[in-house]
């Protein structure tokens, strides 16, 4: 569970849609390291967790495309919370979701405008 979440939403809403997106892109990256480098599943799960509350207070300030597709991000990010705790996670799991963390975390540089 996120830790001081209410102050993580302030802090994080205090800055411009391009860097709350970057911002995303960096959580989503951490999620793409440690789900393949990690041995505490917790810390998958926790970003993971980040990750649904930054899109959750992100999409709705984004155009109507880019808000669908982080939507739809979000929902197989919820998709992956839900396994990840399971005592059976292999290997092959852990390279799927760092893949497609990674995936995610380049599209949200671009809808960000940073790069």
């Amino acid at each position: 569970m996120i830790q001081n979440k209410e102050k993580l939403r302030e802090r994080f809403l205090r800055d411009p849609l391009p860097r709350r997106l970057g911002g995303l892109a960096a959580t989503l990256g951490r999620i793409s390291s440690s789900a393949r480098n990690s041995t505490d599943p917790a810390v998958v799960k926790n970003l993971l967790e980040e990750a649904k509350y930054l899109i959750e207070w992100t999409a709705a300030d984004t155009t109507p495309e880019a808000a669908a597709e982080l939507v739809s991000m979000q929902t197989l990010i919820t998709l992956w919370a839900k396994v990840w705790d399971s005592p059976n996670q292999e290997k092959i799991q852990r390279t799927l979701l760092s893949v497609q963390a990674k995936q995610w975390s380049d599209r949200a540089i671009d809808l960000s405008g940073l790069l």
